[in-house]
């Protein structure tokens, strides 16, 4: 399993940045890396459509439709 920095446990300042790079991937409008953002075993829901995976996450119309 791949790890990313900062890792738990977060303090304040650690937690801030994940959630920085989280939205920092998000507004780069590009599947791939916003898929990066959750581990390859992610469950995933999006309204009615549960996903399971990078790559169902990345052929998301949840994914694909809002960027």
């Amino acid at each position: 399993m791949e790890t990313k920095p900062p890792l738990p446990p977060f303090t304040l300042e650690t937690a801030k940045a994940k959630v920085q790079a989280a939205e920092d991937a998000w507004n780069t409008r590009n599947p791939e890396k916003v898929a990066l953002a959750y581990t390859e075993d992610s469950e995933w829901r999006n309204r009615a459509e549960f996903l399971q995976g990078r790559e169902e996450i990345k052929a998301s119309d949840g994914v694909t439709g809002w960027l």
